[in-house]
């Protein structure tokens, strides 16, 4: 049982001054400086971004600071921050000495930009009434996992070590080139005369949501027939949607052609027509382009030719022919400072300067597992591998993870901290660490760490 922290709300806007200060610039707390503990804290940074910060009474040193996802910004009502994992976790990891912090950004939608600004504010913050940390660990969800490999990167002299999770660790130029291939074949194959369907460039939201409509339309009706099918099958390999989508639901048998083809339409309309017009509005235009892209090599490369083939098949389609078609389409390209801005906020270069440890569902399509294998590559050629690890659930979904999963990865990443090298991050001694804490405390439940190599992300994206 936790004990009720102390109340407090604070607002200060020397946190903005701090936070452009290095690390080592912000003194210790010593016993005799460092505030009663428990502290709870909750309040607004002054770009209206919204923080919340818990110390327990015996704070062991350690801060962990969560970055939300996409969508989730605090808006003119000020919504409170979030401090990360799931309750379960946050309990273990509070009553074991852990401190907590939470961001909720002012901006909406692709809010990386404004994250990372306010994630510093919040460590300010948390250093002005609790004391400078001796471990700061960075972790978000979904788009908030990319804003804590963005401090792994770009603010290494805030934070010790990251953990992304389910995070769209390949930058969002990456992402929607990804759903950009499988829109266009979707619409270049099953409705090319539809010009209510847009791929880029979309003027208002409502336009969107009029494309959106049509979009799901013609994918309901494909899906009534073996043509449609293979078609979808087709598009969806381009965009590297799971053949394990629903959660729930058993994973279709290696050779379970429609099996697989039926968890990628049920996953097809989130993964490959997600929400465009919002990041073109940050971005300033369109970062999405297809010019150049060779279809016939990029369903070679996506592993789903036999899944593919046998359902074209099955329909009586020519593939040959509908790739052919793909290759003679018009294509779409890209605004320069759009791109520009998409790398800046945030598309990984792989310039880590702390240990980051990363967590993907195997069955994930927001963003796709595929996004692993992107960003361990690019950490790899930038000469950084002995500073990332990546951990794989075996389930499908979209950041479902179980506290023993979460304080797993937290004590992992934590260890690799402390002394300078990676123990124990295969799945096996993951699982096993995760067992002797849901022993310890059951209501951290069970966790299904699994060994696992993504494919090859399609197309990734490094800024030059």
């Amino acid at each position: 049982m936790i004990r009720a922290p102390r109340a407090v709300t604070l607002l200060t806007a020397a946190a903005l001054t701090l936070a452009l200060l290095p690390a080592a610039g912000v003194p210790h707390a010593s016993a005799a400086t460092r505030p009663a503990l428990p502290i709870s804290v909750k309040g607004v940074h002054p770009d209206g971004a919204t923080y919340a910060i818990e110390v327990p009474r015996d704070w062991n040193g350690t801060v962990l600071t969560y970055s939300p996802g996409y969508g989730q910004g605090a808006g003119p009502a000020h919504l409170p921050a979030d401090l990360g994992g799931d309750a379960a976790a946050r309990d273990w990891l509070l009553a074991h000495g852990y401190a907590l912090a939470g961001t909720r950004p002012y901006g909406d939608g692709w809010a990386v930009e404004e994250t990372l600004r306010a994630s510093a504010d919040t460590l300010a913050t948390f250093a002005e009434v609790a004391g400078r940390p001796a471990t700061t660990l960075a972790w978000g969800a979904s788009m908030g996992g990319a804003v804590a490999a963005g401090l792994a990167e770009l603010r290494p002299d805030l934070i010790d070590g990251a953990l992304p999770y389910c995070a769209s660790v390949a930058g969002p130029v990456a992402m929607l080139n990804q759903s950009l291939d499988a829109a266009f074949a979707f619409k270049t194959l099953l409705a090319p005369a539809n010009d209510a369907i847009k791929l880029a460039r979309l003027a208002s939201a409502e336009e969107e949501t009029r494309s959106t409509a049509a979009a799901r339309a013609v994918l309901e009706a494909a899906q009534e027939t073996a043509a449609g099918r293979a078609r979808i099958a087709l598009a969806a390999a381009f965009a590297q949607v799971s053949t394990w989508s629903v959660p729930g639901t058993p994973e279709p048998a290696p050779r379970d052609w429609a099996g697989q083809q039926a968890q990628e339409y049920a996953a097809f309309m989130a993964t490959v027509f997600s929400p465009r017009h919002p990041l073109e509005q940050r971005a300033g235009g369109n970062f999405s382009w297809n010019t150049g892209v060779d279809y016939r090599r990029a369903l070679r490369e996506s592993g789903r030719m036999k899944q593919v083939r046998a359902l074209y098949d099955s329909a009586g389609l020519d593939l040959d022919a509908d790739l052919s078609a793909l290759a003679a389409a018009p294509r779409v390209s890209p605004d320069p400072g759009a791109v520009a801005y998409m790398e800046d906020n945030f598309t990984p270069r792989g310039a880590i300067g702390v240990p980051v440890l990363t967590m993907h569902e195997r069955g994930d399509n927001y963003p796709t597992v595929t996004q692993a294998r992107a960003y361990s590559d690019v950490v790899r050629r930038a000469g950084n591998g002995a500073l990332v690890r990546q951990a794989f659930v075996d389930r499908p979904g979209h950041c479902r993870y179980t506290g023993a999963e979460f304080v797993a990865a937290v004590r992992t990443l934590e260890d690799r901290v402390a002394t300078g090298r990676w123990k124990a991050t295969d799945a096996h001694r993951l699982n096993r660490l995760a067992e002797r804490l849901a022993e310890e405390d059951p209501a951290l439940g069970t966790a299904e760490f699994v060994r696992h190599s993504p494919g090859r992300f399609l197309r990734p994206h490094v800024p030059r």
